[in-house]
């Protein structure tokens, strides 16, 4: 007898923007890898899953592109990225980005997760940021409208590099961590009435209409941050997107826009990659080194 289909009430389509190399990182480095690595999520209601293809067809026609079959930010024109946001910006949709600074991750290995076969553990440490404010948006969601909690499906961008059997598998570790209240990280932690990883998949962007506007929130959020390989920052982009960026309590901070490191001194960002944050509200201090009392030891 074949089983029924998993029920769910919203999808998850999950980009990333960079690369997850950490021996070796710019600008530190004059060859390594990325300064940035931003993963972002779109995510859509059950009930708009069969329009997402339309909506990228009518946003490929707005802005006249032809050329190809899919729609790849970073291929556009400046003019045709704002048009672009600005389309993403008016669906209803909500969107969310984890901004991760590698400087401070220079060099760093993780012999725990290593051990146990997860070589990929920084791109599924991210992940995991982002699956955090998910689940918890789409639980707070199904709360207030007085209904049962409904699962969220994920489908992640599959791309060189990635083993996703692994995210899978780290995906059913933190929702038993969740469920028996041992996660390692605590400030936040995954809704795991939502979560089912038999609803996990990875599929090519070009084929995928929701990972080709995960791509935008992806691309749109690297080009806001990075002035190494896309040239000087640019957030006007990410600024066009505000719309969409998940709240909590009012607000994009931590949230639909979340900086790592934390605190945000550690990643030392220059003004012009800190415009961003501000504009989605991370305040002046949170960027700026606290110095030690005198005869106390800095924590680090």
């Amino acid at each position: 007898m074949v089983d029924a289909p998993l029920s769910y009430g919203f999808v998850a389509y999950i980009d990333e923007a960079g690369d997850t190399g950490l021996n070796r990182v710019r600008p530190i480095d004059p060859v390594g890898g990325t300064e940035w690595l931003c993963v972002s999520a779109v995510l859509v209601r059950v009930e708009n899953e069969p329009n997402v293809s339309n909506w990228v067809r009518d946003i490929r026609s707005d802005i006249d592109v032809k050329q190809r079959p899919d729609l790849h930010f970073r291929k556009l024109s400046p003019t045709r990225k704002l048009a672009v946001a600005q389309c993403v910006a008016a669906l209803p949709i909500r969107c969310f980005v984890v901004a991760s600074n590698k400087k401070n991750m220079r060099g760093y290995r993780n012999p725990r997760a290593e051990k146990a076969g997860a070589d990929q553990w920084f791109y599924n440490w991210l992940v995991r940021v982002v699956i955090e404010r998910i689940t918890d948006y789409c639980e707070r969601r199904c709360l207030r409208n007085g209904g049962e909690i409904q699962k969220v499906k994920f489908v992640f961008s599959k791309r060189g590099g990635h083993r996703y059997s692994q995210t899978q598998a780290y995906h059913w570790v933190i929702k038993a961590q969740a469920r028996n209240d041992h996660m390692v990280l605590t400030k936040r932690m995954p809704k795991w009435r939502t979560m089912d990883e038999r609803l996990v998949s990875a599929l090519q962007h070009e084929d995928v209409a929701g990972l080709q506007l995960a791509d935008v929130i992806a691309s749109a959020f690297y080009t806001a941050v990075d002035n190494l390989e896309t040239g000087p920052c640019d957030p006007t982009y990410a600024k066009a997107l505000g719309p969409r960026m998940a709240l909590e309590n009012g607000s994009a901070r931590d949230y639909g826009v979340c900086l790592q490191p934390t605190p945000a001194s550690k990643g030392k960002l220059s003004r012009d990659q800190q415009e961003i944050f501000r504009f989605y509200g991370y305040r002046d201090l949170e960027f700026k080194e606290r110095l030690a009392a005198p005869g106390s030891r800095r924590q680090q």
